[in-house]
């Protein structure tokens, strides 16, 4: 148990010991200083310019980067649907493995761009080599979207004011070329050497113990993972995603995917600070986010660690934990803790079945998704806070009568209107979904493995996850149906873009106004207090909307196991 711990404690130690310096390095990128990358990558940037006739120093407005943003995203799209829907006949595809129907091609295409990557087909029977590589992509370039946008919001709070707020290209490829590609070869490296495949070859025939011949899916594992997780997508090249021993061969390669995936949102919190030149505001973010991951992490490892008492009742050894749907290479501690961390970053990756998962262990997963707000995924983490920190700060504002202020700009009317839009979107989208679909059982009674309690709780899960864009699922509902697809497609678009749209316009009106220098009666937001605050506003917005949903699922699923 003690050696399981510290695993876990090591885990987030690194990342955070390293995120503070790369936090740094990443601020210096999207401010245009020199690093230590110049001499390999301007020369690829500056040709990538070129090609394109894009000039990387032309200013935008907050509306120009979301044209920009949107355009681009719907070009990915149809170039998606045509290779998805014809890959059976495209090169790159060993196995044999068929093209996709259009439902099902629209609910990939959607939730690879959203960076969600809810996967209604298995990896390595469901897609070839062709369209993993095209999913890689997008893993690549939506996490650089994510990014790039959240970068908007650092420029506008670093100029007093102003409504030129840098070139949306330059940050995205900045985001790409920077950050993820470096770092994605280092892991690639990593798990390449610790027996992860990198190979196009199909299918490979091997003899197992019982001298039954099987085949075994392969192909280019170590390329797709690390982007998989450090652009806190979460796609699995394999239906079972990291509880998958060759996606996830050993607790080394767990303990680096879960750095992974927890790496760049956490240091995209210091980058904010470095590049406004606030740091103590961006520790105040952090402590906020901090306090909410452990309090769902820590009774999650406890949850798991201490097993179903349902099966302790039996007579059955408990003494490893819940260990159905866990892989015994990770045990229950490491399971508990991933679950957790996928959930509130966005990642969506698994390496355990969260459908197996202790009934209140399930809605604390629904709990880091409902909120979205604790780290979040690469970039997007960032945009959601901001609500909820313009929301507390129009609530102080009223308790001592002052007109909201957030660094030196007023908070008015508009900006209050899309922040409460945003808001109340999110749980909007959840709820709305799961209602429908509970409306609807010709549709969705067929589809779940599991009646009663956790039956309700898989749909909860399936549309929690789309307007998360997490992707991870409560796997007992068999979701490649054209209801599933598609209405979760729709949650996926309006759960990904509205709360980019919202947040940015919000930075570009703050940009435009006026700057007010601080003052004695200035409300301070980088302080313990307000940290405080923002916890309170998250709370009462965004946890206690679910709870009459999640009384109807995993509360009650918990309920009748005693």
């Amino acid at each position: 148990m003690n050696t399981e711990i510290s695993g876990i404690i090591t885990m987030f130690g690194i990342t955070f010991l390293l995120a503070i310096p790369f936090g740094k390095y990443i601020a210096k990128v999207y401010a245009g200083e020199r690093t230590f990358l110049d001499p390999v990558l301007s020369s690829i940037e500056r040709l990538f310019y070129k090609t394109s006739g894009i000039d990387p120093d032309e200013e935008m407005n907050w509306k120009q980067h979301l044209v920009a943003l949107l355009t681009i995203n719907l070009i990915w799209f149809l170039m998606s649907m045509g290779i998805l829907m014809n890959m059976g006949s495209l090169p790159l595809n060993p196995d044999g493995n068929p093209s996709q129907s259009a439902d099902l091609a629209f609910n990939t295409t959607i939730s690879f761009l959203v960076n969600c990557n809810l996967q209604h087909y298995s990896g390595e029977t469901g897609i070839s080599y062709l369209g993993q590589i095209w999913l890689m992509f997008l893993q690549f370039v939506t996490a650089g979207v994510g990014m790039a946008a959240a970068v908007i919001l650092f420029k506008a709070f670093r100029e007093k004011s102003t409504t030129q707020l840098g070139n949306f290209y330059n940050y995205f490829l900045k985001s790409c070329t920077r950050i993820l590609l470096p770092v994605s070869l280092v892991f690639a490296a990593i798990f390449v050497f610790n027996g992860m495949p990198m190979t196009f070859e199909g299918k490979d025939t091997i003899t197992n113990l019982q001298g039954n011949t099987v085949e075994i899916s392969r192909g280019p594992l170590a390329a797709f993972v690390p982007i998989k997780h450090l652009g806190t997508n979460g796609g699995g090249f394999f239906g079972s995603n990291g509880a998958h021993p060759l996606e996830n061969p050993s607790y080394l390669t767990n303990m680096v995917e879960m750095i992974g995936q927890m790496i760049i949102p956490m240091a995209m919190v210091f980058a904010f600070g470095y590049f406004i030149r606030r740091r103590k505001f961006s520790w105040m973010m952090f402590g906020v986010m901090t306090v909410g991951f452990l309090l769902l992490v820590i009774p999650n490892v406890i949850m798991e660690m201490n097993g179903n008492p349902a099966i302790a009742q039996m007579g059955i050894d408990n003494t490893l934990g819940a260990m159905e749907g866990k892989e015994i290479r990770f045990g229950a501690a490491a399971s508990g803790f991933w679950s957790i961390v996928t959930t509130v970053i966005s990642t969506g990756s698994i390496n355990s079945m969260h459908d197996s998962s202790m009934p209140l262990s399930g809605m604390n997963e629904l709990l880091a998704m409902m909120v979205n707000a604790f780290y979040g995924g690469a970039g997007a983490g960032i945009l959601n806070f901001l609500i909820f920190i313009i929301l507390a700060v129009f609530i102080s504002g009223l308790m001592v009568g002052r007109t909201p202020e957030f660094m030196g700009k007023k908070i008015e009317a508009r900006e209050m209107k899309i922040a409460l839009i945003i808001a109340l979107a999110h749980p909007f989208l959840i709820l709305v979904g799961t209602a429908i679909a509970t409306a609807l059982p010709q549709y969705t009674l067929v589809t779940l493995a599991n009646p009663g309690f956790h039956g309700f709780s898989e749909m909860l899960y399936e549309y929690t996850s789309s307007a998360a864009n997490n992707g991870s699922g409560f796997e007992g509902l068999g979701d490649n149906t054209p209801f599933w697809n598609i209405s979760t497609g729709i949650v996926l678009m309006f759960g990904r873009f509205l709360p980019i749209i919202g947040p940015v316009a919000i930075a570009g009106l703050l940009a435009e106004k006026k700057f007010i220098p601080e003052s004695s009666g200035t409300l301070k937001t980088d302080t313990a207090t307000f940290g405080l605050m923002v916890f309170a506003v998250i709370v009462i917005i965004a946890a206690l909307a679910f709870f009459p949903a999640l009384a109807l699922g995993p509360i009650a699923e918990y309920f009748s196991l005693y």
